[in-house]
């Protein structure tokens, strides 16, 4: 089925463009996680901890695929136009407003959407258009870490060169 999607995207010049939006927001997306990631993974690694989110968990593994789907897509069709939103807001300079619907959504995202996809990954990956979707999201995240890791590579070699200022 993925071989149908590469073919189709090879010979159709609107379908390249639309994959070629898509792996942009996905980078966008996981740039800005990237940038977030420390401040809340450590308290997002305690809180899956915790037994509320096995239980959490434990309620969602046994439910059908397309329930499963529901549950993780409404809390993310919210929680993502929400980021944009309170970056809009941050621009009109309500910081404070911003940055505190900004957390509510990464919040929301992590500790709901998070868990939801962690207990229900077998059954959402046999929709073949999620699959696809995180397949993509992996590749861009790999190509971002590779760039990362050779921006930091060359940074460092730099310092190394030029020393301590004198």
């Amino acid at each position: 089925m993925f071989k149908h999607l590469a073919d189709q995207s090879a010979k159709n010049p609107v379908w390249r463009v639309v994959l070629w939006l898509f792996e942009i927001i996905v980078a966008i997306i996981l740039l800005i996680d990237a940038i977030a990631r420390p401040l809340y993974r450590p308290l997002l690694n305690w809180i899956a901890t915790r037994q509320i989110m096995h239980r959490f968990e434990a309620l969602i593994r046994p439910l059908p695929r397309f329930v499963i789907l529901i549950l993780f897509g409404v809390p993310f069709v919210i929680a993502e136009p929400l980021k944009v939103f309170a970056l809009v807001l941050v621009a009109r300079g309500l910081v404070v407003i911003g940055i505190t619907l900004l957390i509510f959504s990464y919040l929301v995202t992590f500790l709901i959407v998070e868990r939801i996809y962690d207990a229900g990954r077998e059954k959402l990956l046999t929709y073949w258009w999620f699959a696809w979707a995180m397949g993509q999201i992996i590749r861009v995240r790999t190509v971002l870490v590779a760039f990362k890791t050779q921006i930091t590579a060359r940074v460092r070699s730099w310092l190394q060169k030029t020393g301590p200022a004198e």
